[in-house]
C-alpha cells in the first residue's frame, strides 16, 4: 500500500486551524495545571509553539488529528519542530536524557535522568489535554493511559518517572477531571 501523499504546503487555513488547536490545548493544560497547584507551569506551558521554529512547521504540517511533527517526520525523516520543541519544554521526558552514571557500567552512557514531580504533573496535564483535543468525539478517561503503554514509553522514561505517571494516568482512569483535584490536595498535605 503506497503512502498518503502529504500536503506540506503553509496555506492561511492551515495557519489559522494549527493556531486553534495549539491554543485549544494550550488553555486545557493550563486549567489542568491550576487545578494542581501548577500556575506558572500552567501559564508557561508550550509557549515555543507560538515559535516560527515550531509554529510554521505546524502550519506546514498540520492535519487536525494527530500532532503535525508525525507528517513532518514521515515527510523528512525527522522532525526540525520536534527536536526544537523538546530541548525547551521540561514536561517532556526526552528533555531529561543525559550522560548519566549507568549501574554496573564502568563509565556514564546516555539514559534519562529522574524528573521533578512538578513536570510529571505538568506531563500527566499535557497527555490528557492532547486526548481530548485530538479525540474530541471519542475521548475516554483511559485513552491517555492507553497512549502510554500502546507506544511503551515507559522504558525510556527514569522508571521513577514512569512510575508516578502511570499512577497519575490510572488515577485519571478511575477518577477523570477529579483527578486533578486529589493531586492539589496531595501536594498541600505534603508541604
Amino acid at each position: 500500500m503506497a503512502e498518503p501523499v502529504i500536503d506540506n504546503r503553509i496555506t492561511l487555513k492551515k495557519a489559522r486551524q494549527h493556531f486553534v488547536t495549539i491554543t485549544k490545548h494550550r488553555h486545557l493544560v493550563m486549567r489542568y495545571c491550576f487545578r494542581c497547584g501548577l500556575y506558572y507551569q500552567g501559564l508557561m506551558h508550550d509557549l515555543s509553539k507560538y515559535l516560527p521554529a515550531e509554529f510554521l512547521k505546524g502550519a506546514r504540517y498540520y492535519q487536525g488529528t494527530q500532532s503535525p511533527n508525525n507528517a513532518e517526520r514521515r515527510d523528512k525523516g525527522i522532525s526540525f519542530a520536534w527536536m526544537h520543541h523538546k530541548g525547551r519544554n521540561k514536561h517532556h521526558y526526552e528533555y531529561w536524557w543525559d550522560y548519566i552514571d549507568i549501574p554496573g557500567s564502568p563509565r556514564p552512557g546516555y539514559g534519562p535522568a529522574k524528573m521533578p514531580n512538578r513536570y510529571i504533573l505538568e506531563m500527566f496535564c499535557d497527555r490528557v489535554a492532547a486526548a481530548r483535543v485530538y479525540h474530541p468525539d471519542d475521548f475516554t478517561n483511559e485513552m491517555p493511559l492507553l497512549y502510554l503503554t500502546s507506544r511503551q514509553t515507559q522504558r525510556l522514561m527514569h522508571p521513577e518517572t514512569a512510575r508516578k505517571l502511570t499512577i497519575l494516568l490510572e488515577m485519571y482512569r478511575d477518577k477523570g477531571d477529579e483527578a486533578f483535584d486529589e493531586v492539589r490536595k496531595a501536594l498541600r498535605e505534603s508541604r
